[in-house]
Parts: C-alpha cells; sequence; structure tokens
C-alpha cells in the first residue's frame, strides 16, 4: 500500500468513527455496541481497499515499459550546407534544410533500423541530386523553388523503412562561385555585343564592296538613291565616285571615265589657278559612264531635262551652256559645220 492509499485510510477511519459515535448517541443504542462499533471502524477500510485492488488488477505492463523506456528518438533532422554537384564541374549547389521522416515497416522484415534519420537524409539528399546535377549554377534562384517543391512531399527511402520530407529548404553558392559567374556573364554580354558589331561591319563592307562599289554605274545608282532623285549632285560627284570605285576594287579609272577627273582643254580655271571640270563636262562624263555616246538624241533629251532644272534653281547660264553643247539651235551647229563662213 502506497503512502497515499494509507492517509486516504487513516482519514476515512476518523470519518466513520464520528459518524457512527454520532449514530449511537442519537438513537441511544445500548453500550454492548459501542466496542463492536469501533472494531468495524477500524478492519472496514483496509477490507475495501483490497477488495477494491483486485478489482482492478495489476498496473499494465505497457505502462511499466513506458516508464522505464528510454526517450524515443525526434523525427527530424537538420543537415546545414551539404554540397550537391551541378551542371558545370566544380560549382556545387549547398544545401540546407530540416529533414522530417516517419518510420514504416516494411511487410516481411524483422531488421531493426537503428538511425532512422540517415536513411531520412539520405533519401532526401538523393532526390535534391537528381535534380541539381542537370541544372547550371547561374540558375540557383529557381532551382531553389524546384528542389523546395520536389522534397514537400513524404516519400519512402530505397530500404522502404522511413519516409521522408524537407522543409524550409534553402539553396546557395559559394561566394567565391557566385562571384565568378557574375563575371562570366558579364564577358558573355560584351563578347556577344562586340560579335553583333562585328557582323554589321562586316555586312556594312559587303553591301559597300559588292553592291554599291562594284563598278561606277552602281555607284552612281546609289548616290541618286541617297540624294532622292538629285541629278545635278551625282552628276558634279561624278569623279569622286570614279576615284572610289577604282580604289575600293584597286583597279585604274577606266579611260572613258578619266575626263570626269580634269577638265577638257579649254576648260574652265579656278581662282587659284586649278582646272575645274564644269557642270556641262561633268555630263559629257556621265553620259559616257551610261554608255550614250554623243550626239545620241538621248543625250539631247536628258540635257533638256537637266537644263530645265538648272534654270528652276536659278542657274539660266548653266541651263543655256548645257542645250548648246547637247541640242544646239540650228545656227549654232550650221556654225560649227562651216567656221570660216564659207
Amino acid at each position: 500500500m502506497t503512502s497515499g492509499s494509507k492517509a486516504t485510510t487513516v482519514f476515512l477511519t476518523v470519518i466513520g468513527a464520528l459518524l457512527l459515535a454520532l449514530v449511537a448517541v442519537a438513537r441511544g443504542w445500548p453500550g454492548w455496541v459501542w466496542p463492536v462499533l469501533g472494531v468495524l471502524v477500524l478492519v472496514a477500510p483496509p477490507v475495501l481497499f483490497a477488495v477494491a485492488a483486485r478489482r482492478r488488477g495489476e498496473v499494465p505492463a505497457a505502462f511499466e515499459e513506458q516508464l522505464t523506456a528510454s526517450p524515443v528518438e525526434r523525427t527530424e533532422r537538420r543537415v546545414t550546407e551539404v554540397a550537391l554537384p551541378s551542371a558545370w564541374p566544380d560549382y556545387d549547389f549547398l544545401l540546407s534544410g530540416t529533414v522530417r521522416w516517419w518510420p514504416l515497416a516494411p511487410a516481411g522484415s524483422n531488421e531493426v533500423i537503428g538511425n532512422p534519420g540517415g536513411l531520412a537524409v539520405e533519401s532526401v539528399l538523393e532526390r535534391a541530386r537528381a535534380i541539381t546535377e542537370r541544372r547550371e549554377p547561374g540558375r540557383v534562384s529557381f532551382v531553389r523553388h524546384e528542389v523546395s517543391g520536389a522534397l514537400s512531399t513524404m516519400r519512402p527511402d530505397r530500404s522502404g523503412h522511413v519516409r521522408a520530407m524537407a522543409e524550409d529548404v534553402r539553396l546557395t553558392l559559394r561566394a567565391h562561385d557566385q562571384e565568378r559567374l557574375e563575371r562570366l556573364a558579364d564577358l558573355r554580354k560584351r563578347k556577344a555585343v562586340w560579335e553583333h558589331e562585328r557582323t554589321h561591319e562586316q555586312s556594312r563592307r559587303a553591301y559597300l564592296g559588292e553592291d554599291v562599289l562594284k563598278d561606277t554605274g552602281s555607284a552612281v545608282v546609289w548616290w541618286l538613291a541617297r540624294n532622292e532623285g538629285r541629278i545635278d549632285k551625282t552628276v558634279e560627284d561624278l569623279g569622286l565616285l570614279a576615284r572610289l570605285t577604282s580604289a575600293a576594287n584597286d583597279t585604274e579609272i577606266p579611260e572613258r571615265l578619266r575626263a570626269l577627273l580634269a577638265p577638257p582643254p579649254g576648260g574652265d580655271v579656278a581662282e587659284d589657278g586649278a582646272p575645274e571640270v564644269s557642270f556641262t563636262d561633268q555630263l559629257v562624263g556621265a553620259f559616257a559612264l551610261l554608255g550614250i555616246p554623243d550626239g545620241d538624241p538621248r543625250g539631247a533629251m536628258l540635257a533638256r531635262q537637266f537644263a530645265e532644272h538648272l534654270r528652276g534653281l536659278d542657274f539660266p547660264e548653266s541651263a543655256d551652256r548645257l542645250v548648246r553643247r547637247f541640242d544646239p539651235p540650228a545656227e549654232y551647229r550650221a556654225e560649227e559645220a562651216d567656221p570660216a563662213g564659207s
């Protein structure tokens, strides 16, 4: 009997004796009843406790085992900065998180697992590695969410003894690896810009060399398009276009175009004494470039159009000289035919 049971027995004995004494006095019981009542008061409580103990039975064995058994192992474990491979050699992801597990009892297996936490951690790391080893380290923030989602569900390990998952997953890189990746990204961007500029320059060179400056005729057409149909401007620049074309192709200026570079005998002279090619002479060279021989009616028609354009620009004298050269009046042609007046 425990100390609690003893105290309860004494308390009940005293209370029972007092109650019986009150009843005996109130009812006027005879004197021989008093000894009997005293014996009953002393014997009844122990007897009642003994009967109650037999009905309850002994303390359950399972309860006793719980009192004496060792504490149950916690079903979680923290892992910190475990290195996992990435798709790039020598660039590892660092995994941290809390691994949780639940023990399983495989059918037909009596094997005792002394460290289920180790199985759980191994299972979680294998699941994470299957993802990280196929991912580039530069995408660490994206891979972090991917791994966190993959480890958020309980799954059995290979042995089937535990089901494991991970919480509070963090995926990072070493500081120096992160710095190297940022430098590599910057270099790749610079290289892409440089290659784009180089390709653009090559394209321009090919366009100018193989199309625009292929020959003087192509240069003239291109110059007309750039100057929005200003024929007079194109004619003035024929000499320059001939030089550019010859320089671009590393060839001599054709004989038929050399008249564009120097004035014919009797040409105009600038104030500084240098020969100056007139607009009329340049147009002669342009017609030669286009394959229009002297005296061709097409030349006269084009000359009249040039002359009208020059008059619109308030150059009447140049317009008159141009008309006289390519489409002279009848009397002018007669004078040219018989200059002596014969």
